[in-house]
């Protein structure tokens, strides 16, 4: 169990703001002040410092705050063991491409084995990525970028990202030049999905924006923007398994751009994670 002012100090990293976390802790700032003074003389070192009134996280402290996740995620995953002696669990966090199309059958896969129990999250990259920190998943399976630096990762497939539109669309089974793209409504998915970090990271090296399309509408709903695609409301991005849908929809291209992006396995270093990534690895049809 993690000491109460560790909890305080992961907390405040994760709000920058002391009145914040003084009162998603239910205690006074000043207590959340002396705590963080108490950790900084414990390990003779500045955990947070002010940049023109706003709070940043010092290298140090980022340290501590990797090492503690780590810590946090272990005595869950021991918790988790001693109340399952047969069988294994699993806590999963999948980005919404993955979870709808990709880990199906590695999934009932799992669940064949009779005493085997899973737990699987759909969200998009950021929020996975945010259980991850918290130790309330083993793993995630991501498809978006995220810090290769803050977690180990392993290669799960790699996909290629491509247009998608009604069967009717004049894009449809096209190759087609990337201006034309700019007449339609392009419907994308809420900020922190992975789809629309790449869309937007393609649109900027080739010097355009979502401004540009004639019409730009998020859609957080998985399933209701499959429906408006297909429906002719518009066009959208998404990996070549979105194509595995029930709806009658078609994949395009745009000349010239030739993606493809890694979906990754993502997990806490220094944990016992990758046993879980592996377990759950050998059941991949």
């Amino acid at each position: 169990m993690l000491d109460y002012r560790m909890e305080t100090f992961l907390t405040l990293c994760q709000t920058l703001n002391y009145r914040a976390t003084a009162q998603m802790l239910h205690i006074t700032q000043p207590a959340v002040t002396q705590q963080i003074h108490c950790l900084e003389d414990y390990y003779g070192c500045r955990l947070f410092s002010y940049d023109k009134r706003h709070l940043s996280m010092t290298p140090e402290a980022e340290l501590i705050r990797r090492h503690l996740n780590s810590m946090n995620y272990q005595e869950k995953h021991l918790l988790r063991t001693l109340k399952t002696p047969k069988g294994h669990e699993l806590k999963i966090g999948v980005t919404k491409t993955i979870g709808e199309y990709v880990i199906t059958a590695q999934v009932e896969g799992f669940l064949k084995e009779e005493n085997n129990r899973i737990s699987v999250e759909t969200d998009n990259t950021k929020r996975i990525l945010e259980y991850l920190d918290h130790g309330e998943i083993d793993f995630a399976l991501v498809e978006g970028f995220f810090s290769h630096s803050k977690y180990q990762c392993r290669q799960y497939l790699r996909e290629p990202f491509v247009g998608f539109c009604s069967l009717g669309h004049p894009f449809a089974g096209e190759i087609i030049p990337m201006e034309r793209l700019f007449q339609e409504n392009i419907i994308v998915r809420e900020k922190g999905s992975g789809t629309r970090s790449i869309l937007k990271r393609m649109l900027e090296e080739n010097n355009h924006t979502l401004s540009d399309f004639s019409r730009v509408t998020h859609i957080g709903n998985f399933r209701l923007l499959q429906h408006l695609v297909a429906s002719g409301c518009g066009i959208t991005f998404a990996y070549q398994a979105f194509e595995n849908s029930h709806f009658p929809i078609s994949p395009f291209q745009v000349d010239g751009w030739n993606i493809s992006r890694d979906f990754y396995y993502v997990y806490l270093p220094n944990t016992s994670a990758l046993q879980s990534v592996e377990l759950f690895e050998a059941y991949r049809v």
